[in-house]
């Protein structure tokens, strides 16, 4: 415990100096620091994917920097200190935890969240999906909401009717791409993706670090063919879909 006293007390000296004496460090404020801690957070996010635990750790530390410059900045506002930024979420750490803390008693996870949300509620939350945030990205937001909606039951009971419903969402979206209204088709597919979330789910999967593994699949694909067609003296908009074709199986024979 000793260790990480001090070795957050050193971070704090080190933001306090900076922030007295570093031009860059003297003039940020919460707005300037927003997109910057928007990056840092994405960042952890590749390491993450990527499984690098040594990025995780450097990110990490990024993040960590963030909540402390943040906590200064709120200290010279008089609004708030890094003690009661830690304080607050000990405090509430210890609320949403009775069956720690308290004399409750539950059996498994899904007992913890359920408890979790009901506590919220409590603390003056209006909705179980209050506390989505608004900018979170499509694919993670369908991902929490749903997440929160099953805290109530409100949740298909196995895996072969998320699945059936799948298909009719997906039949929904062919009728619309036939009907040739573009509002619906787009309101189709939105459906067909929330559905394939919910499936993704059931079967224990992170849908958003699923897409972004084959997103990361796709570019060294991609990338792979660009330099195959350099060592043709070919540009990759120069060559037939046969070719193009080609190199891509050239591609996946490679990665696997």
């Amino acid at each position: 415990m000793s260790d990480n006293v001090n070795a957050l007390a050193r971070l704090v000296t080190i933001m306090d100096e900076l922030r007295e004496k570093c031009p860059w460090d003297k003039k940020q404020t919460i707005e300037t620091l927003r997109h910057l801690t928007i990056e840092e957070t994405y960042e952890l996010a590749d390491a993450i994917t990527e499984k690098d635990w040594n990025g995780i750790k450097e990110e990490l530390g990024d993040v960590l920097l963030h909540i402390v410059f943040y906590a200064k900045i709120g200290a010279e506002q008089q609004q708030f200190t890094l003690d009661e930024v830690i304080t607050g979420i000990c405090d509430k750490l210890v609320v949403r935890h009775p069956h720690i803390y308290g004399d409750v008693q539950v059996k498994d996870e899904e007992d913890v969240k359920q408890n979790w949300e009901k506590i919220k509620l409590r603390e003056g939350k209006k909705s179980i999906l209050g506390g989505v945030p608004k900018s979170l990205p499509a694919l993670v937001k369908a991902i929490r909401l749903q997440e929160k909606s099953k805290t109530v039951g409100f949740e298909w009971e196995d895996t072969a009717q998320v699945w059936l419903k799948v298909k009719e969402e997906m039949l929904e979206l062919e009728e619309a791409v036939a009907g040739g209204v573009q509002d619906r088709i787009e309101d189709e597919m939105g459906d067909v993706f929330f559905s394939l979330v919910n499936f993704a789910r059931f079967l224990q999967v992170d849908a958003e670090n699923a897409l972004e593994r084959t997103n990361k699949k796709f570019q060294r694909r991609f990338n792979g063919m660009e330099a195959a067609a350099r060592q043709q003296n070919k540009q990759l908009h120069d060559m037939s879909l046969t070719e193009l074709d080609a190199l891509w199986n050239q591609m996946k024979e490679i990665d696997r």
